[in-house]
Parts: C-alpha cells; sequence; structure tokens
C-alpha cells in the first residue's frame, strides 16, 4: 500500500516538480495550506524558493509555522530542500533579519563573494557539483545512504546554511574552494540544500531513502551502506 507525503505549500514555492519525483519514488502526494492540515500530515517536505524573510512571513501569516514546528517537534519525518532546508535553522538576513523555524540551531548566511585564493566568486551558485560527508562520518542510515562520496547533485541558492552543532552536518560541497553545507540531519528532521527533484537519478535515490525511512514505501532492494573515511574534498578547501 502507497503511503501518503504532504508537501506544505505557503505560496513560495515550484511545487510540481517535488510532486512529480515523489510521485516517481512511488507515493501519494497531497498539500498542506492550512495549519490543520500540517497537523494531519504523516510526512512533510517544505520546499522553498526566493527569500528566507519573505517565505518566512508566508508562512507565519498562513499559520503554517507554528504547524510545521509542532509536528516536527513531535516526531514527524521532516524534509526540507534548498530554501527550505534554510527554512529549518533559527535565523537568517536575507531580505533583512529574519527568525527561522528554530528546528535547527544555527544561521543562515550569504555564500562568499570570492574563492579561497582571493578570485572573485559568482553568486549564486547555479550547477553541479560533487556531495561529501564530513570528514570520518557515513551516509549509511541516513537519506543519503544510496550516494556514492563525489556524486553531483544540483544547486541553485545564493545563502548557505551554517549549522550550530557539527553532528547536525550530513554532507558538504565544495563551492569556490568553501565547504559549503550541503544536508543536514538530525533524528526526524533532513534537509538538503541541492534539489533532488532536479538531480536525476541520485536525487530520486535521496527522496526514496527519505520516503523508505519514513515507512512510505517499501525497500525495493538493498542499499549498500557508504563509509567515507576520508575527506573527499580537493586539496586546500576551506570552511567558511
Amino acid at each position: 500500500m502507497q503511503g501518503v507525503v504532504t508537501i506544505v505549500d505557503y505560496g513560495r514555492s515550484n511545487l510540481l516538480s517535488v510532486q512529480r519525483a515523489l510521485e516517481h519514488c512511488g507515493t501519494w502526494v497531497e498539500y498542506a495550506r492550512t495549519p490543520a492540515q500540517v497537523e494531519a500530515a504523516r510526512v512533510l517536505v517544505l520546499p522553498g524558493v526566493g527569500c528566507f524573510a519573505d517565505a518566512m512571513k508566508a508562512m507565519e501569516t498562513k499559520g503554517l509555522a507554528r504547524a510545521v514546528q509542532n509536528k516536527a517537534r513531535q516526531g514527524t519525518p521532516l524534509l526540507g530542500i534548498c530554501l527550505g532546508m534554510q527554512l529549518l535553522f533559527e535565523s537568517s538576513t536575507e531580505g533583512g533579519y529574519a527568525a527561522g523555524l528554530g528546528l535547527l540551531p544555527g544561521t543562515v548566511e550569504p555564500l562568499p563573494h570570492s574563492t579561497a585564493g582571493g578570485e572573485p566568486l559568482r553568486t549564486p551558485h547555479i550547477g553541479w557539483d560533487a556531495l561529501f560527508p564530513v570528514k570520518g562520518a557515513r551516509f549509511g542510515g541516513t537519506l543519503l545512504q544510496a550516494v556514492r562520496p563525489g556524486e553531483e547533485v544540483y544547486f541553485v541558492h545564493g545563502y548557505q546554511a551554517r549549522p550550530a552543532r557539527a553532528a547536525d552536518r550530513l554532507a558538504n560541497t565544495v563551492y569556490g574552494g568553501h565547504l559549503v553545507c550541503a544536508a543536514v540531519h538530525r533524528g526526524n528532521v533532513a534537509g538538503t540544500q541541492f534539489h533532488p527533484e532536479k538531480s536525476g537519478e541520485a536525487g530520486l535515490a535521496i527522496l526514496r531513502a527519505f520516503l523508505q525511512g519514513a515507512g512510505q514505501i517499501t525497500r525495493q532492494e538493498t542499499m549498500k551502506e557508504v563509509i567515507w573515511d576520508e575527506t573527499g574534498i580537493s586539496p586546500g578547501a576551506q570552511p567558511v
């Protein structure tokens, strides 16, 4: 029997591609546009494009922010995508200071405008780039369990999450020689800075792993755990 995933629709997202990707993975999709619909959800996906402050204002105006916070704190599986991942954190300066959902400690800040070597760096970051676990970590048992270190996914963003707890950072990418947080995971809350719905087979595998972990689709095959004992990044990459 197929499960049901609820996409939070606060009017600031391109939802159709996310819906189609989730359906391709074998689940039904419904939308939550009211707090009551969020409260009824078994699994939540929070997409997002645009400005952090504008998105939080829209969620708060519709009463969705408090509803998502409550559900996540009750243990409901939650996946934030792109801006949706950033909204999981405490605050951002994009569009002026704004408080986030506060489900993960940390802030959202602009990407650097120069490379680690001091050259001008184009922002936003748009395009395909590789994912790497944090040093000594592993993807097994997370939504990235089917991802090979170095596998590329699709990014579009001008701001980056800065998790306050190192253990919440699941994966990095490298942009302009800087380490940038690409995915986070703590308990029932996860997020991807990249767009899994636009990342081909790698992105679909990530969505399947999230849905399997949330009990919404059955495991079709055993996923090999990927263990990465090195940094897997280019020499000289610098945290920002």
